[in-house]
C-alpha cells in the first residue's frame, strides 16, 4: 500500500496500539479492501431505485434525504452484492473500504444517485438558469458536483451491531465536498450538531442557536443522505445507539444490525 493511503487510514482510524492483535489498523483494513467483482454489472443492472422524493432538512443547508431511495427488494439485492463480495466473511470484520476504481455495484449505485437527483424536478435543463444561492435551496446536490467524473471514487461499508454507532465527527478534509450515505437494515436517528455550538454553554445560547444546535434526522432502511456545503463542513454527525438515545416522536426505536455504505471522492493531490 502506498504511503498516502496509509496516512489516510492512520488519520481516519488512529494508530494500532489499542488493537487486540499485532497487526496495525491500516494493514488489517488493507486486507479488507474490496476485490474486483466478476460480471457484476449484469447482476446489478436495474436493482436500484427510480426517481423518488427528496426532502431538505430544515435548519441545515446542504443536507438532503431521500427515505425511499431503495425499496425492500433493492435493499436485499444490495446486501446480497455485499455478501457475495465476501467483505465480512469473518465475524470480526465489520468494516471494508475501496479507493480508486469502485466495484460495478457501487458504480451502478453512484449512477442511480445522479439520475435520481437529475430527475427529481430540482435540476434545471440548463445549469446557468439558476443562481448558486437558488441551487443551494432547491437542489439535493450542487450541479458542479453532480456532473463531476467520477462522482465518487472511495467507498466504505460498515456493519453496526445493536448498541454500536458512530461518534460525532466531520469527515476528513482529504475528501472533497459531497458525501452520500445509504442506510440499510435497522432504522436509526442521526444527530447533527453545529460545530460552533459545541463549546457554548446552554444558558449562553440565544433561543435560535439553542433550537438549531442539535437536529435529529430519522434514517429508515433504504434511506439516502446527501451532505455538502455547510452540512459537510460546519455540522458534525453522529449515531448514538446506546439504550435511551434512539427515540423518534417519543417512541424507542428497536435496534437491530445496521449496515451503511458511504460514497466519497478523494481530493486531488499534486
Amino acid at each position: 500500500m502506498d504511503e498516502e493511503l496509509k496516512e489516510i487510514l492512520r488519520e481516519a482510524f488512529g494508530d494500532s496500539s489499542s488493537d487486540v492483535d499485532s497487526d496495525s489498523s491500516y494493514e488489517r483494513r488493507e486486507r479488507l479492501q474490496f476485490g474486483d467483482p466478476i460480471d457484476e454489472i449484469a447482476k446489478t443492472q436495474s436493482i436500484f431505485g427510480e426517481s423518488c422524493c427528496w426532502e431538505p432538512i430544515t435548519g441545515i443547508n446542504g443536507l438532503w434525504i431521500c427515505r425511499g431511495f431503495l425499496s425492500p427488494d433493492q435493499q436485499s439485492s444490495l446486501l446480497s452484492a455485499l455478501e457475495k463480495e465476501g467483505y465480512f466473511a469473518e465475524a470480526s470484520h465489520n468494516q471494508a473500504m475501496r479507493f480508486g476504481d469502485l466495484p460495478c455495484w457501487a458504480i451502478e449505485l453512484s449512477y442511480n444517485i445522479r439520475e435520481n437527483v437529475r430527475f427529481s424536478g430540482c435540476v434545471p435543463e440548463y445549469s446557468d438558469s439558476i443562481s448558486v444561492d437558488e441551487n443551494e435551496k432547491i437542489c439535493p446536490f450542487p450541479l458542479d458536483m453532480l456532473w463531476r467524473e467520477p462522482l465518487f471514487n472511495q467507498l466504505i461499508v460498515n456493519i453496526y451491531q445493536p448498541g454500536e454507532g458512530i461518534c460525532a465527527h466531520i469527515d476528513l478534509m482529504r475528501f472533497e465536498d459531497g458525501i452520500a450515505i445509504i442506510s440499510l437494515e435497522s432504522s436509526c436517528v442521526m444527530h447533527f450538531t453545529r460545530v460552533e455550538c459545541e463549546t457554548c454553554h446552554i444558558e449562553e445560547m440565544n433561543e435560535g442557536c439553542a433550537s438549531l444546535s442539535r437536529i435529529p434526522v430519522l434514517l429508515v432502511p433504504g434511506s439516502l443522505v446527501l451532505m455538502w456545503g455547510e452540512a459537510r463542513y460546519l455540522w458534525k454527525h453522529q449515531i448514538n445507539r446506546k439504550p435511551g438515545f434512539q427515540q423518534w416522536e417519543g417512541q424507542e426505536i428497536e435496534q437491530k444490525r445496521r449496515t451503511s455504505v458511504t460514497l466519497r471522492r478523494l481530493c486531488r493531490t499534486g
